[in-house]
């Protein structure tokens, strides 16, 4: 909780699964709270929650779309892929990049990447 005291976005990874949204709820209730009891910029609306879809597979295309309907842009367009690499990579002691660059799920991350850097350079210039 601390570090939302001091933060003004926050980025939630979400699996893909149905569980995960009741997850989400309570978590950004929780962010709610500490929004408005110790910082009153965290969420400012021009930033926000950011969400990232993960541990995506054909299963979860109902609460992808379900996540998309109710946060709408707050929601990256990259989703990353259920992906076994990513899954092995910390009982190697490595990042997945490092672990296996060229795997989907580090693919995703890179993607990932480019788009929270663009979002943050149109936010910043607005």
């Amino acid at each position: 909780m601390s570090a939302l005291a001091a933060a003004d976005a926050v980025l939630v990874p979400l699996q893909c699964e149905f569980f995960a949204l009741e997850g989400l709820a309570q978590l950004l209730s929780t962010v709610e709270e500490i929004r408005v009891r110790l910082n009153p910029k965290l969420l400012d609306p021009r930033r926000g929650a950011h969400h990232v879809r993960s541990a995506h597979d054909s299963l979860a295309d109902q609460v992808v779309d379900d996540v998309r309907r109710v946060l709408g842009d707050k929601v990256y367009a990259t989703i990353i892929p259920r992906n076994v690499r990513v899954a092995e990579s910390p009982s190697h002691g490595k990042p997945v990049l490092l672990y296996d660059y060229r795997c989907s799920g580090s693919q995703a991350y890179i993607r990932l990447a480019s788009e929270v850097i663009e979002r943050e350079r149109r936010m910043r210039a607005a």
